[in-house]
This record gives structure tokens, sequence and C-alpha cells, in this order.
């Protein structure tokens, strides 16, 4: 239809029309747009990837908390505290002259309990009915924790790499309990019995920042409980990585007990 074959006035008041129609229409879209999500503070998530805090040899972030405090020295009985210094001393030494003594990594083994907590490599956490999973990287470590469970007794607990664990929330706070830890499994060369307990408690700082205060105690060892703090960052976005022991072509010196590498000859 051609509007001017119509009177002027007719032809005005159509487009006047016209235009209310595109106008209604343009706010009509505008009013539907969606608006970004915005998600509200949940202190009880600690699920996804996250990592030590702050990097082992790095400073902290001046936008995040303070670094926790220096690991304090394991309360030993005055019996077992001479040997423990000897073998620290011993470490040390070996490191500083450039012949590390050779350590469960060389034979593959994974760091146990409470050791895989301190997040030498990135950690995951998951979060499902009745259990609180954590996995690290390295050499896939699994720390699974079951909620509203009884531990068991001392006795009745299997000696594992990672133990026993049970737990559960006290406010937004995640409260665990892991026994039954393989004597040669230890922190810090520290022995302990099958008598041995890891507390940990586990919340959020904030919404980037996550701390995990340990508690290990030892009527056998220790004259008092143990306690030091770690601290981790969230890694959005981060996938865990796959970790095998492939290959390792680190051994044990016999002779020194120098963790040495073996080096292909070339062809």
């Amino acid at each position: 239809m051609r509007f001017d074959r119509f009177h002027p006035s007719v032809r005005y008041l159509a487009a006047i029309f016209m235009v209310a129609i595109a106008a209604t229409a343009c706010s009509t879209t505008h009013a539907v747009k969606p608006k970004a999500e915005v998600l509200a503070f949940d202190p009880k998530n600690i699920d996804g990837p996250w990592e030590a805090y702050p990097q082992f040899g790095a400073k902290a972030d001046p936008n995040g908390p303070p670094a926790p405090a220096r690991i304090p020295d394991p309360p030993l009985k005055a019996q077992y505290l001479p040997a423990w210094k000897a073998e620290q001393k011993k470490v040390a030494d070996a490191t500083a002259a450039g012949k590390p003594l050779a350590s469960g990594y060389v034979d593959c083994l994974p760091d146990g309990m409470p050791a895989m907590m301190m997040g030498m490599f990135p950690l995951e956490v998951l979060q499902s009915k009745g259990q609180v999973t954590i996995i690290e990287e390295a050499y896939n470590q699994v720390h699974r924790i079951y909620l509203g469970e009884q531990q068991m007794k001392f006795e009745d607990a299997e000696p594992y790499f990672w133990g026993h664990s049970v737990g559960h929330w006290e406010g937004n706070m995640l409260v665990a309990n892991t026994i039954g830890i393989k004597p040669e499994v230890q922190f810090r060369n520290t022995p302990h019995s099958e008598q041995m307990s890891v507390d940990e408690r586990i919340s959020l700082i904030n919404a980037s920042f996550m701390k995990d205060e340990v508690t290990v105690t030892d009527p056998v060892y220790l004259t008092a409980p143990w306690t030091w703090t770690w601290e981790y960052k969230r890694t959005p976005g981060y996938k865990i990585q796959e970790y095998v022991c492939e290959a390792n072509r680190e051994y044990m010196d016999p002779k020194t007990g120098e963790q040495k590498m073996r080096v292909p000859k070339p062809r």
C-alpha cells in the first residue's frame, strides 16, 4: 500500500504510529535483556582447585591474608628428641652440600597424611553427599573424609598412607579426624605410634582463600599437641593433571644414602 495516495494528515498519523511501534519494540527488547547472575558467597563452599599459599619460596600477596606461621618443631619426648634433631641436621647438611638424601620419592612413594595437605602440587576439593574428597595432584593422593560417621578404634584401623578419616561440619568449619597411618609415613621425619591422631579444622578465610588448622597428637611420642596451619588460594579454571611416577631415574646410593640419578649414556 502506498501512503502517498492518502491525505497528508493521514500519512502524518500513520508515520507517528509506526515510530511509536518501533520505539515500543526497542524498549521491550532492552527490558528482557538478561542480567549477569551474581552468586552469593557460601562459607561452606570449598569445592574446586586450590594451591598452597603463599607458593613455596614466595611472599604473601599484599592483597591476601598474611602467610601462616612457620611450622614448629614437633614436641617429642626427651628420649626421641636427640635422634630426631640429629636426623634433621643430617638432612640439612646433605642438602646444603648439594647431595640431598634419598626419600620416599625415589621409590615413587606418596607423602601420605598429613603431608599431602601441604599442597606441594595443586589440590582439588570435591564435596558430595556424605563425603568430602581432597585430591592432590602429586602421586594422585586422595584424602576421603566421610561425614557423620564414627571413627574406628585405633586397634581396628589398618595402617594406610592416608589413614581413615571421618568428619562433620561445625558451623562453617569442616572438622576432620584421621587415624591409622603407616609408621613409615612420617611428616618431617617425625616418628609416631598407632595412637597418632590428626585433627583438621578446614574453613574459608574469604571467597578466595582457605586454611587448614592441623593438630597432631600422639601419647607415645609427643609431650603435647603439635599444631600448625596451612593456607590455600583458590585457582578457578585449573584442572588437576595426571601424575604418574613413571620411568623414574632417581635411586638411593646404597653406600651413602644419597639421592642420585641415572643418566643414559649418549649413543
